[in-house]
């Protein structure tokens, strides 16, 4: 669609103010998302990181189980040997043979011993990490019923919002449409350099609109002639009169209900 280049300065200024109404719009519908897209986003890293960590624990816990049968296993061993070694003293020719198997026996009871003294401590491991895996369980059973909460709310308010905010940047289209295009990129320079997305602000109290400023008298007169585009010294906002701002916004309001 063409740009209007030949409408008159409060035709912009009704157009532009317009403009702000329908963008302005479109930010409070994102702001009731607010930060539920990115708490979404957090709780399933942190799912999928208890998840990850219960994996490594139980991972653990086997390996630990496959180290106390291991032990087990040297245990038996080490008694067989006892029980050889047994046999063997009986038999033995001199105190040479005698002392060699000696020092076979006592080394494989310190093999029994520490073999033991490592399976105590392999079972302490496995409660204090059943300890760990339960808190884990529990912890994530709670971020789950939580992410699937969180999930709920953004896809009731996507739900509800989603139609509303497409119809919205559609206008927003074609109003900018309406607009000569230095004013449109004026407008988003604007919109994107001040607080609140406000580009298009009315005179409130004196003042700009969201700002502390007063507007001196003779530019409030000048303002309010619309003959004109004016903007804020201070922010570069650009200013309309009380009376045109009430005007679109009744007017965009009834809009506003139809989408």
């Amino acid at each position: 669609m063409a740009k209007k280049e030949d409408s008159s300065v409060e035709a912009k200024l009704r157009a532009l103010y317009d403009l702000q109404l329908i963008d302005s719009r479109v930010d409070e519908i994102r702001n009731v998302r607010g930060e539920l897209p990115l708490e979404v986003e957090d709780l399933e890293d942190e799912v999928l990181g208890l998840k990850t960590r219960m994996d490594k624990l139980k991972s653990d816990l086997e390996n630990i189980n496959f180290e106390i049968g291991a032990k087990k296993n040297l245990i038996e061993e080490a008694k067989a040997l006892i029980k050889k070694y047994g046999e063997q003293q009986k038999n033995v020719r001199n105190s040479r043979e005698f002392n060699s198997i000696s020092k076979e026996l006592e080394f494989q009871e310190l093999e029994i011993q520490l073999a033991e003294k490592n399976i105590k401590e392999f079972k302490a491991q496995i409660d204090q990490k059943k300890s760990v895996i339960s808190e884990t369980k529990e912890r994530l059973s709670e971020r789950e019923a939580h992410l699937k909460h969180k999930k709920s709310e953004l896809n009731a308010i996507l739900a509800e919002t989603e139609k509303e905010e497409k119809a919205l940047l559609e206008e927003s289209i074609k109003f900018q449409d309406k607009i000569e295009e230095r004013l449109v990129k004026a407008y988003a320079r604007i919109r994107n350099n001040v607080k609140n997305g406000l580009a298009v602000v009315p005179i409130e109290r004196g003042a700009s609109g969201g700002s502390f400023f007063t507007i001196p008298p003779q530019v409030q007169v000048e303002i309010a002639s619309r003959k004109k585009i004016i903007t804020d010294e201070h922010s570069g906002r650009i200013l309309v009169d009380p009376t045109l701002a009430e005007e679109e916004s009744e007017k965009m309001q009834k809009m506003f209900a139809k989408l």
